[in-house]
C-alpha cells in the first residue's frame, strides 16, 4: 500500500511540473494568460473564447478547442484500453492502472486537467508506455542491477543498505533521483 502511495504521489507531482512546462508551448504566454486562436497572448473574449489554443480557455458553446479539451475527453476509456491491452495478462499493471486512477490524479491540477491538449496526451502516454511495458510493470526490472550501481556512487543521502527500485509511470530511477526523495519516503 505504501509503494502505491508513493507512486501516486511522485505521479502527482511530475504531473505538476509537467502541465506547467508545457501548458504555454503554443504561443510561450504566462500560464495565466490565454491564446488565441491566431497565437496571442491575453486574458479577454477574444483570446480565451472561440479557438483558444491554451491557457485558461473559456469553452463557448460546449466544444473544447480543436486543440485542447478536457483530459476526460481525449483520455477515453477505449484510448486506455488500446495501450494496456498490449500488455500479457499476468501482468501488475493490469491491476494497478486504471483510466479512472489516471483522470482522478490529472482532476487534482484543474489547470491541466482542463486545458491539456492531445499532443501533451500522446507525449505523457508514449512515456508512460515506454517506461512500463504498456502498464506492465509497476516496479523497475532491473532492481538488482540498480542497486549495485546505486552504492558505488558515494550519495550520502540514500541509505545503501536498502533497496530502491524505480515505480510508476514516470520510474524514477538510479541513485541521483532517489537521494532526493529517500528521506520522504520512509516509514
Amino acid at each position: 500500500m505504501a509503494l502505491t502511495k508513493i507512486s501516486l504521489v511522485l505521479f502527482l507531482c511530475l504531473l505538476g511540473l509537467y502541465s506547467e512546462t508545457v501548458k504555454s508551448q503554443n504561443c510561450g504566454c504566462a500560464p495565466n494568460l490565454c491564446c488565441s486562436q491566431y497565437g496571442y497572448c491575453g486574458s479577454t473574449d477574444p483570446y480565451c473564447g472561440t479557438g483558444c489554443r491554451s491557457g485558461p480557455c473559456k469553452s463557448s458553446g460546449g466544444n473544447p478547442p480543436a486543440t485542447g479539451g478536457s483530459v476526460g475527453t481525449i483520455v477515453t476509456q477505449s484510448f486506455f484500453n488500446s495501450i494496456i491491452n498490449q500488455a500479457g495478462s499476468g501482468c501488475a499493471g493490469k491491476r494497478f492502472y486504471t483510466r479512472d486512477s489516471f483522470i482522478s490524479a490529472a482532476n487534482t491540477f484543474p489547470s491541466f486537467a482542463n486545458s491539456v491538449t492531445k499532443r501533451e496526451i500522446a507525449t505523457m502516454f508514449a512515456h508512460f508506455t515506454h517506461e512500463t511495458g504498456h502498464f506492465c510493470y509497476i516496479e523497475e526490472i532491473k532492481e538488482r542491477h540498480m542497486t549495485t550501481a546505486m552504492k558505488t556512487t558515494g550519495n550520502t543521502l540514500v541509505h545503501r543498505a536498502k533497496a530502491t527500485s524505480a515505480r510508476g509511470p514516470i520510474q524514477l530511477s538510479w541513485n541521483y533521483n532517489y537521494g532526493a526523495l529517500w528521506p520522504e519516503s520512509q516509514p
